[in-house]
């Protein structure tokens, strides 16, 4: 008998695992899946070795965006501008005045939320030469409303001149800082930060802006996907394949402009339930984007969308959150199963 309760001991269940997260630096790596540590650090780091004029500037966020690895290589082109994201907006247009190439780092709330006004005004309507990546997209944090950036693409869609990339794992944002450097005007991209899965390498991918990649071939469903839920489509086929469901993966990692080309001539290939999957709003973001270009174009397939609800969402561990929001890869499964 156990004397503090007068429970038998045989009656007491053992601990439950907890599901936890580290909130702002949670990671999105599956147990044993392979990653890659600060890849936008490293990979900024490494193009400023080649280039002069490349500048990482923060708002007091360099160590939750990875450019603390671009400081230490680089302190003489680091900024730290403080808690102030409508600052290191202005001051990234002015350097890009001078001929630099400024990537200022932020969370994707306060990009899209607090500095919207400066990023239009100082940087848009200018057409000028500044990178601005933002961690903490959609749902990859556990924090709450305050820090989840679910409406960053519904946001900035309709921002003129703004191109916007969402890569999918560590070797897609290695990849993309270059080719986003050598575009020429402003570029917002989603960060994933810390350990990176590493996905992409298998299917010997490489990254151009504005352009779809087909990863996978099927003939029941085609999944148009952008970031990391690329990465759920393709473990979500991969266990269909088991159900004799047979899944094609599209990869978007560029929202604007978007690969309309590609996408017409995927969704036209007959009998296939068309799905749009993002880590982001079912308002405003990719999955309407998709729909308006088949639509503009006759396209009519059966055509579903993943992606997080038009709500506030939860504050919790992100295994949860995810399970709980549609956007795991077994939510995922099960979704698509039903749609079938």
């Amino acid at each position: 008998m156990n004397n503090a309760t007068n429970t038998p001991t045989s009656m007491i269940e053992p601990p439950k695992k907890r599901l936890t997260t580290s909130a702002m630096i949670a990671s999105i790596a599956s147990e044993g899946q392979a990653t890659r540590s600060a890849p936008f650090g490293h990979a900024l780091a490494a193009l400023a070795d080649q280039r002069s004029d490349i500048v990482g500037m923060s708002a007091d966020l360099s160590k939750y965006t990875d450019l603390h690895i671009f400081a230490k290589a680089h302190p003489d082109r680091f900024y730290q501008m403080g808690m102030a994201e409508q600052l290191l907006m202005s001051a990234a247009a002015g350097m890009a005045r001078e001929g630099f190439v400024p990537f200022a780092t932020t969370y994707a709330v306060f990009a899209s939320r607090r500095a919207y006004d400066f990023i239009c005004m100082a940087i848009a309507e200018e057409n000028l030469n500044v990178k601005i990546v933002c961690g903490l997209p959609g749902l990859t944090t556990g924090y709450g409303p305050s820090h989840q950036a679910t409406d960053d693409l519904a946001i900035f869609r309709a921002m003129p001149n703004l191109m916007i990339v969402d890569p999918c794992d560590a070797l897609e944002i290695e990849q993309a800082v270059p080719a986003i450097a050598a575009h020429q005007g402003p570029v917002y991209m989603r960060l994933l930060r810390g350990n990176v899965p590493l996905v992409l390498d298998e299917y010997g991918y490489k990254f151009e802006i504005g352009k779809a990649k087909t990863l996978r071939t099927g003939n029941d469903v085609l999944i148009i996907s952008t970031g990391l839920m690329t990465m759920r489509a393709l473990e979500a086929a991969k266990e269909l394949q088991a159900d004799g469901v047979d899944v094609a993966v599209l990869h978007v990692p560029t929202i604007k402009p978007l690969d309309e080309q590609t996408i017409l001539a995927e969704a036209r290939k007959p009998g296939r339930l068309v799905i749009t999957a993002e880590n982001s709003s079912i308002i405003g973001g990719l999955g309407e984007a998709v729909a308006t270009v088949l639509l503009r174009n006759g396209v009519t397939p059966t055509f579903r969308q993943i992606a997080l609800p038009d709500a506030f969402l939860d504050a919790g561990a992100l295994p949860t959150l995810h399970d709980r929001y549609g956007i795991s890869t077994q939510a995922v499964c099960t979704q698509i199963k039903a749609w079938l």
